[in-house]
């Protein structure tokens, strides 16, 4: 079948989903059965190994319940993906959704504001915060009327009644191992440029953290750290200040939107051939890129499946069935080895989606 005509951006991907199958039906199918997934028995933290679970999602919400959830921004794949994942899941258990994006990480004051608004008429609340500890007060008080689940982001547990999410400092870990894998202690070094994130983000410190840890045992050393909000046109701005001041660079490391910014630069540079990427989250982008061997590799943290599981832990919140307070779909590394097998409807949002802020 030809494809329609559509901007280069999407129509790689569009091919590549129509060819696997991708879209509603595969993901009804993958609902219709059990999820493979990480459970922590001590719920929240991650100091202790997770253990492998099967984890079997409520067919249909016993009522229509409505579910307000709180997003950072919706201004990269990543969150849109998630998004993807909750819509799915709502209509699939036949409850009601909301969603509110703060339009970014620096924007704590107007999330408050948000999530005070939606979840006075909702049943339960979830929120991916854009900030660890910002919002506590927050859900402290919202939590005292309905169930808060934590989506994605690292966040301080008071209020919390469960979370879906990962380990971000096993994202940045595996990142960061997987670097050192390619330049192990006592090698050539090579200087690592690193773009972690907005400050006060929940997930920074940890994906930070793990990436640091992860390079000791490497010959690579952090020659430069850009801090920075995760839009497009600032990784962008970051990156041209990098490259002006410190040429020799050998990696660029950062998140999604900073490898797909570094694409473009060093294109227009004509040194896609001198600096390698890495990114620490998995988006189209990405996905992409790695096909073309632009990025080297990125870890996958599945948001569409991370997203279902945040509206299943609302429902089960609600109807008093809650069995697992935090779990997550295991971390996997992608690059050109296995980009091709990957399950793709697990780590993407087809490229149809647009994003929803309302089912009924």
């Amino acid at each position: 079948m030809k494809l329609p005509a559509r901007p280069d951006r999407f129509s790689f991907l569009a091919a590549v989903f129509l060819a696997l199958g991708c879209g509603q039906q595969a993901m009804a199918e993958d609902v219709a059965g059990t999820w493979k997934l990480n459970a922590w028995a001590e719920p929240f933290g991650y100091s202790r190994p997770a253990t492998t679970i099967d984890y079997q999602p409520v067919a249909k919400a016993a009522k229509a319940w409505r579910i307000c959830a709180s997003y950072p921004h919706l201004k990269d794949s990543y969150w849109v993906s998630v998004n993807y994942g909750m819509v799915e899941q709502a209509r699939s258990a036949g409850v009601r959704l909301t969603v509110v994006e703060a339009g970014g990480y620096p924007n704590l004051d107007r999330q408050i504001e948000q999530i005070r608004t939606c979840s006075a008429t909702a049943d339960a609340l979830i929120v991916g915060t854009v900030s660890y500890e910002g919002l506590t007060p927050t859900i402290k008080e919202i939590a005292r009327r309905i169930p808060v689940i934590a989506s994605v982001n690292d966040i301080d547990d008071a209020g919390i009644t469960a979370k879906s999410g990962v380990s971000w400092e096993e994202m940045g870990r595996s990142i960061g191992a997987y670097l050192a894998r390619l330049h192990p202690a006592g090698t050539m070094p090579v200087r690592v440029a690193w773009f972690p994130g907005p400050k006060g983000a929940g997930w920074v410190k940890f994906v930070e953290a793990g990436f640091r840890d992860a390079l000791k045992q490497s010959s690579a050393e952090i020659a430069a750290v850009k801090w920075g909000d995760t839009g497009v046109e600032i990784q962008l701005l970051l990156i041209e200040e990098l490259l002006e001041t410190q040429p020799n660079i050998d990696y660029i490391v950062g998140s999604a939107p900073t490898a797909d910014a570094a694409v473009s630069i060093l294109r227009a540079q004509g040194r896609a051939n001198q600096v390698r990427i890495l990114a620490d989250y998995f988006t189209h982008g990405t996905f992409r890129e790695i096909n073309r061997g632009k990025v080297v590799a990125a870890p996958t943290d599945s948001p569409p499946l991370q997203g279902r599981i945040a509206i299943d832990q609302a429902i089960r919140a609600i109807e008093g069935t809650l069995r697992y307070r935090h779990v997550g779909p295991p971390v996997e590394i992608v690059d050109r080895t296995n980009v091709q097998s990957l399950d793709l409807e697990r780590s993407l949002a087809p490229a149809w989606f647009k994003p929803t802020f309302q089912v009924k």
